[in-house]
């Protein structure tokens, strides 16, 4: 493995690095061998002036705090919606193009991915492949802690090669520091393989944001609790990833309304749900709207177009395949 002052563009030759240190004959992790510098740049890692005598605080006085520091998340949040917006627009350019979304993170920011990833199957009817999360350690890291998981930029890079990654995926890092090494060897492999890279960080000014084509940077501040980053840093990261899954769902056709109109139909709490999504969008009563769903095989879609045009299920597929899947169309929209 080259030194790391040695890997250019992926370090961005960090200054928090003031000596050579071989990250292959380190069998530290990297927070270990950092030296002692004159200023930590990473803003999530300095405590946080409202919380030095947090030791000492009441559990009310401590909640009341954590309450103020996180009403600046969605200040944050919202500061950085012009980029989020310009990630939106171009993971479902990706997708229509039959790429995929690839999340990468290690700790609280891979287990966010995953959670991301994993919800929407069900919530949009999207195949598993879609949505995808990397998370450093592999599945055993999403319950419990893999010791050095993060610290491997090879390892980064080998999970995402191991995707067979094309040029129209699109590859989010995730990492609250920006320094992730685990995250820097993916997205540096990603920009290598001509895909789009997009970061998701608390740290504009690190070595993760210049590999990135769009960077998404909310500056929460320091945490409550120093440097604890499953906090301030891991709710922003949950907001946005909500945020991109949801608009580039969206866009892509998979509501109507605000409702989940491809809604997985599983168990009997979401075939509930599907029932009342027929009842609200057709405006028809919940036993004609069940009467539907049956005659369709299940199929939200199908049994919408049929609601509202008064088509039988052949025709109403007939529709939405000539609409190519666009229900708006479908139903003369």
């Amino acid at each position: 493995m080259r030194p790391v002052e040695a890997i250019d563009d992926l370090a961005a030759k960090a200054v928090f690095f003031s000596r050579r240190v071989s990250l292959a004959a380190q069998p530290q992790s990297y927070n270990a061998v950092m030296p002692i510098v004159q200023k930590e740049r990473r803003r999530t890692e300095h405590r946080n002036a409202s919380s030095r005598n947090l030791d000492q605080l009441s559990p009310e006085a401590i909640l009341r705090l954590m309450s103020r520091e996180d009403r600046k998340v969605a200040v944050a949040v919202a500061r950085e919606l012009r980029h989020i917006a310009r990630a939106v627009k171009a993971i479902v350019r990706g997708m229509q193009s039959g790429g995929r979304l690839i999340y990468v993170g290690a700790g609280t920011s891979g287990r966010l991915a995953v959670l991301d990833a994993a919800e929407c199957p069900p919530t949009f009817g999207t195949s598993p492949q879609l949505v995808q999360a990397l998370i450093a350690g592999g599945k055993r890291a999403v319950t419990g802690a893999v010791e050095g998981a993060e610290d491997s930029v090879a390892k980064g890079a080998r999970d995402l090669r191991k995707k067979k990654l094309r040029k129209n995926d699109v590859v989010v890092g995730i990492a609250a520091s920006g320094t992730t090494p685990y995250v820097l060897g993916a997205l540096k492999y990603a920009r290598e393989r001509g895909a789009m890279t997009i970061a998701l960080t608390s740290n504009r000014h690190m070595p993760l944001a210049r590999l990135a084509k769009i960077v998404i940077a909310p500056q929460v501040g320091p945490e409550v609790l120093t440097g604890s980053t499953r906090l301030k840093a891991g709710t922003c990261q949950k907001m946005v990833l909500n945020m991109l899954s949801t608009a580039v769902m969206v866009r892509l056709g998979h509501a109507y309304e605000n409702l989940m109109i491809d809604l997985a139909l599983t168990n009997e709490k979401l075939s509930d749900r599907g029932r009342r999504i027929l009842v609200e969008a057709s405006g028809k009563s919940a036993s004609t709207a069940e009467h539907a769903l049956r005659r369709s095989g299940h199929n939200l879609r199908v049994a919408l177009v049929m609601l509202k045009t008064g088509v039988n299920a052949r025709e109403a597929k007939r529709r939405i395949a000539s609409a190519n899947g666009n229900l708006r169309q479908a139903l003369a929209q």
